[in-house]
């Protein structure tokens, strides 16, 4: 496909109005190496003016002349009227066109500004600034494929340059491809050794790859070329968290947010210290800053629909309709429904809970609290942005107040001594429980049943670095005595034929249960386990929070912990955590010793 057909696809997917419905991303801090230039830079400009006054159609060239001056006073409404006064005179005009692209954008009208970048690089295809420009945009709406292509097209036309260097290789390093990213920045860094912005963009890579030593050496190598890089800060501050190193990742974390201004960076900055001061053990604070994932200045917010008054920490909920919408992934969804059995007594019995869940966790969560209304909610993307909904709430006007779900932890668990020692709060199908305590029984070889779970169905590159390799699972696998039962979710064949294949060990599969799908069978599996063993991920948290006796393999810097040894969220939950980061060979011993020791 073509790059103007591919763009043009694009921008149709974007003027529908909405795209397919989606899963938001959970709301974490991530490195920050994000494309560079801006269309209306004081160079930028100057570019501008200079091809405006070769426009021949005395006309127009009045009015865009205007418009670049509009924009340079960053006035991007009026820079817009004359932008279409110029179209109205003559739609062909590629400039007016690239004008009007500028000022939505700097309006924050990413629908229009994509159109409008669209049709300018149809009429001015030898203007590579213009696919630039409009490769920023569509990297900034997550059209990563998209934008890949117009960075080549504009470093076709200026070899050279290390900005396009930088943007080509943050594309294509956010869709996983990292040795193509690191061979775009290689020659760019041989040639310009001295611009921090591309050891702090290989410093991302390699930090998603867990390479994060090597990754600190990059970002401290941005650091001392330029002190106040403050990305490259907070990067190195991301890093450090990852290892554990988590007060002088503070420390980093607070200088960067000290120098920046521009809002979205700084709300960045602060989801980072929200999960460091949370894994420190200063988790009120760290609720408080939290607050900066639904900021609409967030890049990566989610709106949630609805036109209810919000929840704030003193609202008194006393015979209330409190309506909470479930975010982030799935697991985030079970672990923050922790304090939902406070908030149903906050409630009262006049009161009513309405929660919005993963269309999977309906049946767990309707007969945890079957006090409440508990439907799925519905995730789409809309000119580019995440919306989330609730479709079943029939009439908004009875919901007093509504909330996310993680954000009444500003007021239920301010400290790790507001978390009750509670052996459950969620309920698994007793009589589901029974069937498959027979089932294990008579089908599965013979020892304690131990459920495994290894992996994240999302594992891309900058989460797997939270998970060992499968092959560290061996001194575990071979532990005598034991009957393993899948519990992984997600394509796991090549796992299991390796662990039957090296390992000699049979991992046995449950028969008639989807282990990705049927979230309450998964729940009464786990509850007529012996143990559930494995990383943190839904399964794992759906275990624990049903008060099955659970083993979660944890990693240095978690926030889950909250500061301590253990997760409060799951009293009963024992936690396995490395020393440092990715010595899980040792971690993995200690496991396997526990278990013999266990049965």
């Amino acid at each position: 496909m073509s790059l103007r057909r591919t763009v043009q696809n694009s921008a149709s997917a974007i003027a529908m109005g909405f795209e397919d419905a989606v899963v938001a991303e959970p709301s974490r801090a991530r490195p920050q190496a994000t494309v560079t230039g801006d269309a209306a830079s004081p160079a930028a400009l100057q570019r501008l003016e200079a091809a405006v006054s070769e426009v021949r159609a005395l006309a127009v060239a009045p009015l865009l002349q205007r418009a670049v001056n509009a924009i340079s006073a960053d006035d991007a409404q009026l820079a817009s009227q004359l932008a279409i006064n110029a179209l109205e005179i003559d739609e062909k005009s590629g400039m007016a066109w690239y004008l009007l692209a500028i000022a939505r954008e700097k309006a924050a009208d990413y629908k229009s500004s994509l159109q409008a970048y669209e049709a300018a690089l149809n009429l001015l295809p030898e203007q590579a600034e213009v696919a630039n420009d409009l490769g920023r945009l569509a990297y900034k709406l997550g059209m990563k494929d998209v934008a890949v292509q117009l960075f080549q097209h504009y470093l076709a036309r200026y070899p050279n340059s290390h900005e396009g260097a930088n943007n080509l290789a943050c594309a294509v390093r956010d869709l996983g491809q990292y040795d193509d990213a690191i061979g775009v920045l290689k020659p760019a860094i041989n040639a310009n050794p001295d611009k921090p912005i591309l050891w702090n963009t290989l410093g991302t890579i390699l930090s998603e790859q867990g390479d994060l030593e090597t990754a600190i050496t990059f970002f401290t190598e941005a650091l001392r070329l330029d002190p106040g890089f403050h990305k490259a800060r907070y990067n190195r501050g991301n890093a450090r968290m990852a290892l554990g190193e988590l007060d002088t990742a503070l420390q980093d974390c607070e200088l960067a947010l000290a120098g920046t201004t521009a809002p979205d960076e700084r709300l960045m900055m602060t989801l980072a210290r929200s999960t460091l001061n949370i894994a420190r053990g200063d988790i009120g604070a760290g609720w408080d800053d939290y607050e900066a994932r639904v900021d609409p200045m967030f890049a990566d917010v989610t709106h949630f629909m609805t036109d209810r008054p919000k929840w704030t920490p003193e609202a008194d909920l006393t015979g209330k309709t409190f309506m909470l919408f479930g975010e982030q992934g799935l697991g985030d969804e079970v672990l923050f429904a922790n304090m939902l059995p406070d908030i149903q007594e906050a409630v009262g019995p006049e009161g009513k809970l309405i929660i919005a869940v993963e269309r999977r966790l309906i049946p767990l969560f309707q007969r945890s609290f079957p006090n409440a209304e508990v439907g799925a909610h519905a995730t789409f993307k809309v000119d580019g942005q995440t919306v989330r909904g609730a479709p079943f709430v029939a009439d908004w006007s009875k919901v007093d107040l509504w909330a996310p779900l993680a954000s009444p932890l500003r007021r239920f668990r301010r400290s790790v001594d507001a978390f009750p020692d509670r052996d459950r709060f969620l309920v698994a199908d007793p009589d589901r429980v029974a069937y498959w305590k027979g089932v294990l029984d008579e089908q599965a070889p013979n020892g304690p049943k131990v459920g495994l779970l290894w992996k994240s169905m999302k594992i891309d590159g900058a989460r797997s670095r939270y998970f060992s390799p499968f092959a560290q699972w061996e001194a575990v696998l071979k532990t005598p005595g034991i009957s393993f039962v899948n519990l992984q979710y997600g394509d796991c064949a090549e796992e299991l034929a390796r662990a039957r294949d090296e390992f000699g060990v049979e991992i046995w599969n449950p028969p008639g249960i989807d282990l990705k799908d049927q979230l309450d069978e998964v729940a009464a599996l786990s509850c007529a386990l012996d143990l559930t063993l494995g990383f943190a991920n839904a399964t794992s948290n759906i275990a624990a929070a049903c008060g099955a006796p659970t083993w979660i393999i944890s990693v240095p810097g978690a926030w889950t912990r909250l500061g301590t040894d253990r997760m409060p969220w799951y009293p009963q939950a024992r936690i396995f955590t490395p020393e440092g980061f990715g010595e899980w060979e040792i971690i993995m011993g200690e496991v396997a010793t526990a278990l013999a020791s266990q049965f």
